[in-house]
This record gives C-alpha cells, structure tokens and sequence, in this order.
C-alpha cells in the first residue's frame, strides 16, 4: 500500500484526482487554466500541493490535455501525474460536439481514477476499507495537503460511511471530499445503470464536517468575480 506522511492508523491516502475538466461557462474559460496573482494556474496550484502527499496525482480533465508545469513532475522521484480518461460504460470517446464541452459529470472522472488505482501495480487497495481517493474540484484554492489532514481526522468517526467531505450551513461539497477505494465497484453499477447525479450517490454514504472558516471564500467559484475574491481570501491567510 501507498503511505504518506499523513498517513495514520484509520486511513491512508492512495492518490489525489483534480477535477479538471467542467464547460466553465460562467468563468468564460477553464478554471483549470485560471492565473493566480503569483503567475501560477490552478492547475500547477494543486498539482503541487497534491504532490506534497507522496502519492499518485491524476488529472481528469475530460480530455482537453491540459499541460501541467514540467518544473513540477521533472523530478523523477516524485509520485507520478497522471491525465486520466472519465470512465464511459459504453467506451465512447467523444467529449466534443459543434465545439462544445461535454461531460458525463464528476462521477465518471472519480470511478476511472478508482479504476486507475486498482490498476496500477505497486498498489493493492482495492479492497482495503483503510484506503483513500482524495477529491478536488477545480473551483477551490484548498490545498490538498490541508484538506487530506482535515478530512482525514474526521475518519473515525465514519466508520459506517464511504466517505467524508466538507459542507456549509446550506450545501454538501461532495468534490472536496475523500472516498474508501473500495467504493469502486458500487459507483461502477451505479453508472452503468445510466445514473449520473452526484448528490443521489454520495449524499447517503458520506460524513459531512464543516468548513473551516477561512475556507469559506476559497471555494465554489464560478465567475470572474467569484475567483478574484477567492484570490483575495487565499492571500489573507
């Protein structure tokens, strides 16, 4: 098994997955390639974080292949980045039509990075009920490093659920969460039973905890105006 630093006796972490690859109409472009004031993407932002946790780091981004900071992955020591596919029950690989951004939600990315995990040799946590897929959406300044150690204290007390994840007074952000492994198999039939809706599946399963307060304003962007006051929020802590 994958271990890290942050690792524990409840739960080890067995990689990270960037949700990269939403239409971001509002936004006007990828939030993936938004710029923050230092002159770094959000993209290269938590892809070093989530380097910082020794484990593998995938990128879905819907295949629109965007380009990571070579500066970032050129140690070869690292833990590996890997672009990965969203997961489609019928094996299509068109996500473009007429131009637009298509997507078959969060939950096809989440089960192939699952799937990815479970696949890759040097790892054997598919039915480790220890284990964990660390989530991030696109639409959050959160370092992974510092939500891995949130979510992760709050293991024990999920011992009957299948995932822990933030949440406010009025939402779940179940895209800023982590997620046993071996949830693999029950999301897989629930996509090929042509279900897509992130809130049916995760909803019942999962520990919600609440955000931090300065984490309040780093997440759930969606506008210009949006991201520039999460700018301002990361910049004050």
């Amino acid at each position: 098994m994958i271990t890290t630093e942050y690792s524990n006796s409840q739960g080890s972490l067995a990689g990270v997955v960037i949700l990269a690859g939403g239409a971001s109409r509002r936004m006007g472009t990828p939030k993936a390639k938004l710029t923050l004031p230092t002159g770094e993407t959000l993209l290269d932002y938590h892809v070093r974080h989530a380097l910082d946790l020794n484990v593998p780091v995938m990128i879905a981004d819907n295949g629109r292949g965007f380009d990571v900071d070579s500066t970032l992955i050129s140690n070869q020591s690292r833990s590996p980045v890997i672009h990965i596919a969203d997961y489609d029950p019928n094996d299509c690989t068109a996500n473009q039509s007429d131009g637009k951004i298509k997507t078959g939600g969060a939950l096809v990315a989440i089960e192939r990075a699952l799937q990815t995990l479970k696949a890759m040799s040097h790892s054997s946590v598919s039915g480790n009920q220890s284990s964990w897929l660390l989530v991030i959406s696109c639409d959050s300044l959160i370092p992974a490093t510092d939500l891995w150690q949130k979510l992760q204290s709050f293991i024990p007390e999920a011992v009957d659920k299948k995932g822990v994840c933030l949440a406010d007074n009025d939402h779940l952000y179940p895209l800023l969460g982590i997620y046993r492994v071996s949830i693999e198999r029950d999301l897989k039939a629930y996509i090929d039973s042509g279900e897509r809706k992130v809130m049916s599946f995760i909803k019942p399963v999962v520990q919600a905890i609440s955000f931090a307060k300065n984490w309040q304003h780093l997440t759930n962007f969606n506008t210009p105006n949006d991201f520039a006051r999460a700018c301002m929020a990361l910049s004050d802590l």
